[in-house]
């Protein structure tokens, strides 16, 4: 057995080696690697370098390359800072579509970096870099405020506050301004995170009087106007809103806004001497405190309570579910309407003149299948200067169906984007592709507490750094002197 499995192994040897007639072995001609193409050059593109376009009929980009490429996922391409998308023709496998949603008058730079674009025989080749520079043809697009929109707010008397709503009319249409909301209450905390991050200010800073009933304290003191003071000081824009809490019982000291949470019914309010009554009037007391400093020290404001009233209220198919999420819109509509006037008339009968009145609809959540509107929940043209809109994690063109749609239900009214952030992992759209879609809002506020990146806001680093460097975004230092 082992002789034989020798002799077998020596003339497998034999076999495999080979040679000539003379014995000498013959060594194996290695087979040739094959050279990869050293480059990809660009053969042709629809749009040149310099080129005026019609951004009517110009929809995409296309740039036709030397070989066969591949577009790498999450690719280095920007138009005006703006991230873009970009595919590979099926028809073709050496041409690369990019998607363009451009407005007219406008000048654009379009870029590639290196690497979004490879080789697809050879990851290791790349596409050059390309800088593309144009402009579109036409006007730029405006949402001009059609003749019915005031020109003076509703109550904003005071000299700062009518500065303040003119330059956000001159404004509307033409660009956005930037906004970020406090760390829950009364400071600037978010706002010099996104300055560290990004090198500029939002243009205004949003305060909340959530946790007015407990100030003052040695945590929370809303009759120092310090921070707000601080912002304007250095040329910032106000935002002001209310996350009005009340007990979750009577005489109770744990506090909500949650209607499952308390027996607290907004429809009490409105009983003289009633327990709902008396810590309604007392709380806007309060608030009325902190406005009436704000005015004296020069400083106007936008301000928005009772928000996103109707909740899921007007889900076309009732269930347990479908309720309003705030106590001030549990008891339907026209309680609701009463609240709002009812505040409104308060603050007026305390003199109180340097605010900005923004209401905030629910419009049916980009779902007329399922939503009905909320228009009844609407408290009038008389008491609302500004209809805002809450979205998260919304696309751009999910935008411009919101924007559309209230802006066509209220057309006497600026439209604005009262909160914007993150749904889940998704970033809300960028305020640049919103722009280029057609969401012209006239601000947007982010929301704070999402844990993303640096800022510790609800949209990420990346989303921050395009946003405050985008053309059609107002930072701080682009602000006139408005005090």
């Amino acid at each position: 057995m082992k002789k034989t499995l020798f002799l077998t192994l020596v003339t497998l040897l034999v076999t495999a080696c080979g040679g000539d007639d003379d014995g000498t072995p013959v060594v194996p001609t290695p087979t040739p690697t094959p050279t990869p193409d050293a480059s990809i050059t660009l053969v042709s593109q629809s749009i040149t370098n310099g080129a005026e376009v019609d951004p009517a009929t110009t929809r995409q980009l296309t740039l036709t390359y030397s070989t066969s490429v591949r577009v790498v996922s999450n690719a280095d391409i920007t138009l005006n800072g703006s991230q873009l998308m970009a595919t590979l023709n099926t028809a073709d496998d050496k041409t690369v579509i990019i998607p363009l949603s451009l407005q007219g008058g406008t000048d654009y730079t379009l870029k590639i970096g290196k690497g979004a674009i490879l080789a697809a025989a050879n990851t290791l080749v790349s596409a050059p870099e390309l800088t593309l520079n144009f402009k579109t043809t036409g006007e730029q697009p405006s949402v001009t405020p059609t003749p019915g929109i005031s020109q003076t707010p509703l109550t904003a008397s005071t000299a700062s506050a009518q500065r303040l709503y003119r330059y956000m009319l001159e404004q509307y249409g033409h660009k956005t301004l930037s906004s970020v909301m406090a760390n829950v209450n009364w400071n600037n905390d978010c706002a010099e995170k996104v300055n560290k991050l990004t090198g500029k200010y939002p243009a205004m800073n949003c305060y909340d009087f959530i946790h007015i009933c407990f100030s003052p304290a040695n945590w929370i003191d809303y009759t120092k106007i310090d921070p707000v003071k601080e912002w304007v000081d250095a040329g910032g824009i106000v935002q002001l809103m209310w996350h009005f809490n009340v007990p979750k019982s009577e005489g109770s000291t744990d506090v909500t806004c949650t209607p499952s949470e308390t027996t607290f019914r907004a429809k009490n309010v409105f009983t003289e001497g009633s327990w709902e009554n008396k810590w309604f009037y007392g709380q806007m007391d309060k608030v009325a405190q902190t406005m009436l400093k704000l005015q004296e020290a020069g400083i106007a404001a936008t301000w928005r309570p009772f928000h996103e009233a109707a909740g899921n209220a007007t889900h076309k198919q009732q269930a347990n579910w479908t309720t309003a999420w705030f106590w001030w819109g549990y008891d339907g509509a026209e309680t609701y309407k009463r609240l709002w006037r009812t505040m409104f008339e308060y603050f007026k009968q305390k003199g109180i003149n340097n605010l900005i009145w923004v209401w905030t609809t629910q419009n049916f959540n980009g779902n007329s299948s399922q939503y009905n509107v909320d228009a009844n929940w609407y408290p009038g043209d008389q008491y609302v200067d500004m209809v805002a809109r809450d979205l998260y994690g919304y696309n751009a063109s999910q935008n411009l169906q919101e924007f559309t749609e209230i802006q066509t239900r209220y057309p006497h009214k600026m439209v604005v984007l009262g909160e914007c952030g993150r749904d889940a992992n998704t970033d809300p759209a960028r305020p640049a592709d919103s722009w280029a879609a057609g969401a012209l809002w006239g601000h947007f506020m982010v929301w704070y507490d999402g844990g993303q990146g640096s800022t510790d806001t609800m949209c990420s680093d990346a989303w921050w750094q395009a946003a405050m460097s985008a053309d059609c975004v107002i930072t701080r230092d682009q602000l006139p002197h408005l005090k």
